[in-house]
């Protein structure tokens, strides 16, 4: 696979042979440490007919992954003389170790043309705000446990390295280690592949590591809280930072996950997941990741619940997931590296449900209406005259027949329901 980097513009990704490309990811954090050969086949070759180009996984995985072993009864680390588990003395002996099924999964993936956002640990390994730890890193062996995977797994061509694994850093020490993961990674074989990092919810690399030498781009958390910022307003404000580096959505909302995490709320739908996913292309987005709350964790027939409502199998073919072959395709059709995005392509346009989202260039407007209403343009955010305009609807990946922009600017469509889940995108031309 071709390596990916940084454009020349600084807000987009390319491959090294210099072709625009956008990150559409999926979010499988227990890939490695849940899922045999065969589960993890079925996952990728899945997603990868369904039109996802990347996959992000962790290899010291959240859910007890020091100490409850992989599908094969390996864990990754073993225990120093004080019985710690130790990041510098992975378990290598024997047949099929851990490593070598990670090994397993980034090759297939890799014969798919699959990217994966590959994170060396979860968070709790070293700030245990929550979750089962235990912490294990300091910055020195952060460093070296690193240096060592990007040596490891330096043949493959398809890794973005993630680092961070849903934590904010508070303290020096979280720094520290945040620091040498990545100074790590750059020392190593693996020196000239991307990375970034993954906060928690709500939150972007950008308020923590932005000015990293080693960070690429930034990753941004809408997340799963409600009311939380927009994911809108927090790509805008990454855009706008300098020095200037891409940015995408790493987790915006899942689908089927509790609104604000509580199921009384009820649940994150397509429509969620599909209107975030369009509002960050349009905001200028270098990826944007979906995630389904079944999958993230590789959830089994025994453990569905109220809280997880969809086994993982099931869960691939979620609405949601779905769409995301119609989302590759609007943008492979549309890649945003040659156009920006405006904030008031509309009149008195609301940092709410009703929000716009919007990128243009020379001959070419688009909007995203997530609601149906009524909107009027602002003829001075648009570089051009609007004179044609064309509704392309998400869910289904049809676009309606050319039509005249009404000398007003008002743009209705009384005949189309409004409200929730009557959302569309609308092409503007001259």
């Amino acid at each position: 696979m071709k390596k990916l980097c940084v454009a020349a513009n600084r807000r987009q990704l390319i491959t090294q042979d210099g072709a625009p490309f956008y990150l559409i990811g999926d979010t499988a954090w227990e890939l490695f440490h849940r899922l045999n050969r065969e589960e993890a086949e079925h996952y990728l070759t899945t997603r990868k007919s369904q039109g996802y180009n990347m996959i992000q996984a962790v290899i010291l995985a959240e859910l007890d992954g020091l100490r409850t072993p992989n599908a094969y009864g390996r864990c990754p680390l073993l225990q120093n003389d004080t019985g710690e588990y130790d990041p510098l003395l992975p378990d290598l002996a024997g047949e099929y170790s851990y490593f070598d099924h990670v090994e397993f999964i980034l090759s297939r993936a890799e014969e798919l043309g699959l990217y994966v956002g590959l994170l060396p640990t979860w968070g709790d390994k070293y700030n245990r705000i929550w979750g089962e730890g235990p912490e294990i890193f300091t910055p020195e062996n952060a460093y070296t446990y690193a240096r060592w995977l990007g040596d490891r797994y330096a043949h493959h061509t398809n890794i973005i390295w993630v680092l961070g694994g849903d934590r904010v850093l508070t303290e020096e020490k979280h720094f520290g280690v945040i620091d040498g993961m990545g100074r790590g990674i750059r020392a190593s074989k693996s020196g000239d592949k991307l990375i970034t990092f993954h906060p928690c919810g709500a939150h972007s690399s950008s308020q923590f590591v932005h000015d990293y030498p080693w960070l690429d781009f930034n990753m941004m958390q809408s997340g799963h809280g409600y009311p939380s910022p927009w994911c809108f307003d927090m790509m805008a404000s990454d855009y706008a930072r300098e020095p200037v580096k891409p940015v995408m959505d790493g987790e915006p909302c899942y689908e089927d996950h509790p609104i604000n995490f509580q199921t009384a709320n009820g649940y994150y739908d397509d429509y969620n997941v599909r209107v975030a996913a369009y509002r960050n292309l349009l905001g200028g987005a270098c990826g944007n990741t979906y995630g389904h709350h079944g999958v993230w964790c590789m959830r089994r027939d025994e453990e569905v619940n109220a809280y997880f409502p969809n086994n993982w199998k099931t869960a691939l073919h979620r609405p949601g997931a779905l769409q995301i072959a119609i989302y590759r395709d609007f943008v492979e059709s549309h890649m945003p590296h040659d156009y920006t995005p405006v904030y008031d392509v509309v009149e008195e346009n609301t940092h709410d449900a009703n929000y716009v989202a919007a990128m243009v260039k020379g001959d070419e407007a688009l909007l995203s209406i997530p609601t149906g209403y009524p909107i009027i343009l602002n003829a001075a955010a648009i570089p051009f005259k609007p004179n044609t305009m064309v509704l392309f609807d998400p869910k289904t990946g049809t676009y309606s027949d050319a039509m005249p922009v009404p000398q007003s600017l008002r743009i209705a469509f009384p005949q189309r329901p409004a409200g929730r889940n009557c959302d569309y995108i609308l092409i503007l031309k001259p």
